[in-house]
């Protein structure tokens, strides 16, 4: 009995270190790719080498806007781009580009040469917004100061590790094409003022896992993140 209780008690405490380090703050790392992007592979590759260091919340988005090169990305979507083309402003770019790694929704580079990437995350640090939290089928954010207007809160779904995508059209003719943490949806879920919030957090379906941001509008700051 004294052995199943220590077992226990060891459990529980694992269960609230995983807990206390699922609400850290994380540093974001976005990958801005394409499959019909010759460019693109080294991008990828380098965010497959970062999305498993810890405090990293790396996730890739598929853009549409090389499609007309003769093969339509399997996971590009119209709002995947939107976003990008949201970020170029605040980050001084003309207009988007592919591959373009967005830290924190504050800096950006191409993301294809060796280190760039682990460079970047190196340079932006975490995020320093409230609290956040899932769980029990909620989103919890917790007390802060808002930029003017409030601040965004997306929920993300994706694929988490890595998927190989065979290419038979376009620039990537006849490559594999391997992909890390691959989004799948991205949704407004509501607005955050500063003050402590809590919304209903939809169930996640087909395995995806799941991510909210908190940030800044018109592609300001990410201000906190967690994933589940």
């Amino acid at each position: 009995m004294t052995g199943l209780k220590t077992s226990l008690l060891a459990g529980a405490m694992l269960a609230a270190t995983l807990g206390a380090a699922s609400a850290d703050p994380l540093t974001v790392v976005e990958l801005f790719t394409s499959q019909g992007c010759s460019s693109c592979p080294p991008a990828n590759a380098n965010l497959i080498k970062v999305k498993d260091q810890p405090g990293v919340l790396a996730l890739s988005f598929n853009v549409t806007y090389w499609d007309y090169l003769g093969w339509k990305d399997t996971f590009g979507r119209k709002e995947f781009t939107d976003r990008q083309v949201t970020y170029e402003p605040s980050l001084g770019r003309d207009g988007p580009f592919t591959p373009q790694v967005v830290v924190n929704g504050r800096s950006d580079a191409v993301g294809a040469a060796p280190g760039e990437i682990q460079k970047l995350i190196a340079s932006s640090g975490r995020t320093q917004g409230p609290e956040l939290s899932l769980g029990q089928g909620k989103v919890s954010i917790g007390a802060g100061k808002a930029p003017g207007g409030g601040a965004d809160i997306w929920l993300v779904r994706y694929t988490r590790g890595v998927v190989e995508v065979p290419v038979a059209r376009g620039e990537n003719t006849g490559r594999t094409l391997p992909h890390a943490n691959v989004v799948h949806a991205l949704t407004k879920l509501g607005n955050w003022n500063g003050a402590a919030t809590t919304l209903p957090l939809p169930a996640a379906s087909g395995g995806l896992s799941t991510a909210v941001l908190v940030q800044g509008p018109n592609g300001g700051p990410i201000l906190a993140a967690a994933a589940n």
